[in-house]
């Protein structure tokens, strides 16, 4: 019986069920068939790239590649295994389990004692696979029967078991930026032979209108296959409409890719005036205390296709410059709220981004801290670098003190209450007043406990004692006002004593 001509090492396996390019998607048959036709990632297959790199010398190690929807993810894993001339298997961990896991190290291993050809398997979705099934693959992975290429949108760190992420390398793919969304939008327009430039496109071709090519960038979001998925809808929709250029070009419109994108088309332009509007409105709705309208502004920039990250530091900003020591809390959950966008992504951050909007419009409002800074900054533009006063410059070495270098200063800590009198700010500026706290949330207790601190330091210097008599300050940090004004009762009591002591009183 004769035998059937052996395939290549290093070619990929044949699907038994492949469509025909004519049933794939645009964004399918526009898959990169090189690495020089990628676009995007640069940080990893640009010329200087470590995977381009690696690939170049024939070299390719387990990698995991950590990154949100249409970010190339399963383009460049089949890329680098074809760079390396290694079959290529390819499993769904949503479809496949154990015992699909082994039919496939079966193969590879059968591959690599007939052949001596490595083999490349690619786990989507790597983090929907149990603790059993990442197991599995560990021995294989180990002794090079496969190199494993894992994808996946979610945090590895939290998702992959440990002992199979410790070896592999995670590599994390961005969206891809407005520019390199164009160039792939551009390339399936006018490719003859995948795109919609030929047989597989409209008689006649595609002309897209400018403000429908730039909508549809900004609606992609950095996802290539959202971009090239809302193009093939609209340009069908705008044929089955008849909308044509005078040269017989398909002409998409703004309301085709609205209706492609089943999203409503928003007077948002990231790039414009109403991406600056709109964060306005989110900022000044904030400061205004409206959970309800901060609420609208947040969803309106989220579906318009905005940056989360660039919300997540609007809120940043807004509780230190809005909220401020009225509620320090506020900075900490914006903070917080910024680090679950890094982790989890949207859509689930959106519960995190509303929750710190909700706090923040709710918040009490101080913006003194802030006020009081760039009063400072004014002075220092102002007046420039003042000298630092002698005793409160570093004494690094004991006969600096001969120069009169930190003679004279007095450490808080070696007083009751923390807290001494003595010259802080440069000699110019020996009175000036920055920070003038208000009587709203926590500040209110800040304004309580320097108004103690003051009249204690008052009193002391009225009454002409030295430094290690005076009249202590709050010896614990009080956070109600009411418990600083039992402080401050208790200082003048022990004033009165001292007072009534140092006049020779019983």
């Amino acid at each position: 019986m004769p035998r059937s001509p052996a395939r290549p090492t290093g070619a990929r396996p044949e699907a038994l069920f492949k469509p025909p390019p004519e049933r794939q998607p645009l964004a399918a048959r526009m898959r990169p068939r090189t690495l020089d036709e990628f676009v995007g990632q640069e940080h990893l297959v640009g010329e200087r790239g470590p995977l381009r790199r690696s690939v170049a010398r024939g070299h390719l190690s387990s990698i995991l590649l950590w990154g949100p929807p249409g970010t190339g993810k399963t383009s460049l894993a089949r890329l680098l295994a074809q760079e390396i001339g290694a079959d290529f298997e390819t499993m769904s961990a949503v479809m496949s389990g154990v015992a699909e896991v082994r039919a496939t190290i079966a193969r590879a291993q059968d591959r690599l004692a007939l052949h001596g050809s490595r083999t490349v398997l690619f786990l989507d979705e790597i983090h929907r696979f149990n603790k059993a099934q990442q197991d599995a693959l560990l021995p294989h992975v180990e002794d090079g029967t496969v190199t494993l290429i894992g994808a996946t949108t979610e945090n590895p760190y939290f998702e992959v078991n440990a002992a199979l992420l410790s070896r592999m390398r995670v590599w994390r793919l961005e969206p891809l930026a407005d520019a390199d969304v164009a160039t792939l939008v551009r390339r399936a327009i006018d490719d003859p032979d995948r795109g919609l430039g030929g047989s597989f496109g409209p008689a006649g071709g595609v002309a897209i209108a400018d403000d429908a090519f730039g909508h549809l960038v900004d609606l992609a979001g950095g996802d290539a296959r959202s971009a090239l998925n809302v193009l093939e809808g609209a340009v069908a929709l705008a044929e089955s409409e008849g909308v044509r250029e005078a040269d017989g070009r398909v002409a998409p419109r703004l309301t085709d890719v609205e209706a492609a994108a089943q999203q409503r088309v928003l007077a948002y332009d990231r790039a414009g005036d109403g991406h600056y509007d709109t964060a306005s409105a989110l900022i000044k709705s904030l400061r205004g205390n409206d959970p309800d309208a901060a609420l609208y502004w947040l969803a309106a920039m989220i579906a318009a296709g905005e940056d989360p990250k660039f919300i997540a530091r609007r809120l940043i900003i807004s509780a230190s410059e809005d909220v401020g020591n009225a509620d320090p809390r506020a900075l900490q959950v914006a903070v917080a709220a910024a680090h679950a966008l890094d982790w989890i992504g949207l859509p689930e951050a959106q519960y995190a981004l509303a929750q710190a909007a909700t706090y923040l419009a709710t918040a009490p409002k101080s913006s003194r801290a802030g006020a009081a800074y760039w009063a400072a900054v004014s002075d220092v533009e102002a007046h420039g670098s003042l000298p630092v006063p002698f005793h409160l410059r570093n004494a690094g070495h004991r006969s600096m003190k001969q120069h009169g270098i930190g003679v004279g200063y007095r450490n808080p800590h070696e007083f009751e209450g923390a807290d001494v009198a003595q010259q802080y700010l440069p000699d110019a500026l020996i009175d000036r007043r920055y920070y003038l706290p208000t009587d709203q949330g926590y500040e209110a207790t800040l304004a309580a406990r320097m108004a103690a601190r003051a009249e204690a330091r008052e009193a002391a210097r009225t009454a002409g004692r030295t430094p290690k008599s005076q009249i202590p300050g709050p010896t614990t940090t009080a956070h109600a006002g009411d418990g600083l004004l039992r402080i401050r009762e208790g200082n003048r009591k022990k004033l009165a004593e001292t007072e009534k002591r140092d006049a020779g009183g019983p």
